[in-house]
């Protein structure tokens, strides 16, 4: 990188939503530079599960659902689109997912949950007994019960990430990974540039902060809070059994995504302890056993790989879109938890819109920071 450069836009963070929002800036013919401390998908992006079904949102407040559904609108288009362009195969699956009815107090979600589906169009039906057998024979049969979801899709997080990435650049986006940002210059209200690690000081017209759970760390330099906090996700794979497990499923607080490579990802624990990564052996017990309990036949199943992920949480579980306060110039995008891929393609889309024409799209209109100035509902992590 050159010690001094400008740009129309600098995007800090190469997780899967500043490569989104760099990808559809330059569809519009905006300049950008993507900075990012370590590498593409470092965090959070290359941790997580791949699974694209919005589940529990589409059962909380509102403006999560309608948020979550305008998001898997365009998802899977998206994805195909930037698989074309960027050459990336990004293992996108459809696996379809199964809810299974494990517990009495899950009815109501569950037919919620169709019912949401189904006014959208998408196949949700019931299977049960014999016919919920044949479709998932490895299920353990003490359960007779399950939602169906077709749709249900798997995806390789990190191949997801590099295809964003990789399609900006091919329109003409500089990304520059271990490129650190250690701080702003500014004229009044506006920042003017963003200083790095490396010496460099990058003139903007405009800066977006998708740093992911590291996002309040960065805005303390510019004297305001995020309510983004990490939560701790623990994940593993499992080899599939010699017959292998056909669809996702849910149950008991987790997933089960069978993988491209004849792995099946489960996940996830939520906990709150801060940046610490590490692995314990009561949250992959856990993991373990309540697989085992849905899919008896894993018990003898190889263990691939064990790793964990940050998700940025926010206080109320859905992301923060729209300006920062008392900024002129620095557009926030974070906090999506669980759901950064699943919103990814609406995050990009939404995002560069806001910078070409200076407007809020309606369905991210609730999302600013500043509704946690007011009375909130919370609702779970997903």
């Amino acid at each position: 990188m050159h010690k001094n450069l400008t740009t129309d836009v600098v995007i800090i963070g190469a997780g899967v939503s500043g490569c989104s929002i760099a990808y559809q800036l330059r569809k519009a013919g905006v300049d950008v530079i993507v900075v990012e401390r370590e590498e593409i998908a470092a965090e959070a992006s290359s941790a997580a599960a791949g699974l694209l079904s919005p589940a529990g949102v589409l059962t909380g407040p509102a403006d999560g659902a309608n948020l979550y559904l305008a998001g898997w609108s365009i998802i899977l288009d998206t994805i195909a689109e930037i698989v074309r362009v960027s050459g990336i195969d990004v293992e996108c699956r459809q696996v379809g997912g199964l809810h299974v009815f494990t517990d009495e107090n899950e009815r109501a979600h569950l037919e919620r949950y169709a019912e949401v589906w189904r006014t959208q169009g998408s196949e949700a039906t019931w299977l049960a007994d014999d016919q919920l057998q044949q479709e998932e024979p490895l299920l353990n049969a003490h359960y007779t019960t399950a939602l169906s979801v077709p749709l249900a899709t798997s995806i390789r997080p990190r191949l997801v990430t590099q295809a964003y990435a990789e399609s900006a650049r091919a329109l003409g986006a500089h990304i520059y990974e271990h490129t650190e940002v250690t701080g702003f210059q500014w004229h009044k209200q506006s920042i003017t540039g963003v200083e790095t690690a490396n010496g460099e000081t990058i003139h903007c017209g405009r800066v977006v902060i998708a740093t992911g759970a590291w996002s309040s760390q960065l805005t303390e330099q510019l004297g305001f809070t995020l309510p983004v906090f990490p939560s701790r996700g623990q994940i593993l794979a499992l080899q599939q059994p010699e017959q292998p497990l056909q669809h996702t499923i849910f149950g008991k607080g987790l997933y089960l995504v069978p993988k491209v490579d004849q792995t099946i990802y489960i996940g996830a624990t939520r906990e709150h302890v801060g940046f610490d990564k590490s692995n314990t052996a009561g949250g992959i017990a856990w993991l373990l056993s309540t697989a085992i309990s849905l899919v008896p036949t894993l018990e003898q199943a190889a263990i691939a790989k064990i790793w964990t992920g940050l998700r940025p949480m926010s206080e109320d579980g859905f992301p923060i879109l729209g300006y920062a306060p008392n900024w002129e110039n620095i557009i926030l995008a974070t906090g999506h938890g669980a759901g950064g891929f699943e919103l990814s393609a609406l995050t990009g889309r939404t995002i560069a819109d806001l910078i070409t024409t200076g407007q809020l799209t309606p369905v991210i209109q609730p999302f600013g920071l500043a509704r946690f100035n007011k009375p909130t509902t919370s609702i779970e992590e997903i």
